[in-house]
């Protein structure tokens, strides 16, 4: 987590960005990433940079797959890795294992100054 915190970070200093509210963040649910801890742990990895007063939001892809047989699209975890349709187990995975920074929400100086203009 410190080092996504680092990237975007880094993007922001690169791209003059001056105040965050929140990060985005995909994630398979197939992958080894555990959302819930990622969630405890965000604040004291975001904890002295200019992520501090973020928000962590996490959205879950979805662990699709393919049947070999058949073609039908399922998911992995709600069908047991069986096609419902044809119950073969040979697949091709879709998604599921990904992690991605999908969206770091910020404000250009712009916005922050009318804001505190009240306009």
């Amino acid at each position: 987590m410190i080092e996504v915190v680092s990237q975007v970070e880094s993007f922001a200093i690169e791209n003059n960005v001056m105040s965050m509210e929140a990060l985005v963040l995909q994630i398979g649910e197939l992958s080894s990433v555990v959302p819930d801890y990622l969630k405890k742990i965000y604040p004291m990895a975001a904890e002295g940079t200019m992520l501090e007063n973020t928000r962590l939001e996490i959205e879950i892809i979805p662990g699709n797959a393919r049947c070999k047989a058949c073609s039908q699209v399922y998911n992995l975890l709600q069908e047991n890795g069986k096609c419902p349709q044809c119950g073969s187990e040979q697949k091709e995975l879709l998604s599921g294992r990904e992690f991605f920074i999908k969206e770091i929400v910020c404000y250009d100086t712009d916005e922050i100054d009318n804001k505190n203009k009240g306009v």
